[in-house]
């Protein structure tokens, strides 16, 4: 059984990490590629530019979802 709370931690700094860590890898790498790919194709974008906190508002509203995810599919 994992930690739900372990799951979510995990997986707001790694996203995909928890929901591997709960059990389903499948799942944990398809949110790890969709999150780097999105964060790369954003990132290119924002290079020097104004609108780089918007890059970051991406990222922690990635990595927030992430964590709840994991947080609900955990089993404690």
């Amino acid at each position: 059984m994992a930690n739900k709370y372990l799951a979510a931690i995990l997986s707001f700094f790694i996203p995909g990490l928890g929901q591997a860590y709960a059990g389903n890898i499948k799942k944990g790498i398809a949110y790890f590629i969709v999150a780097f790919v999105a964060l790369t194709i954003i990132g290119s974008f924002f290079v020097d530019s104004v609108l780089t906190s918007f890059y970051y508002i991406i990222d922690i509203l990635i990595s927030i979802y992430a964590a709840y995810d994991a947080y609900l599919m955990s089993k404690d």
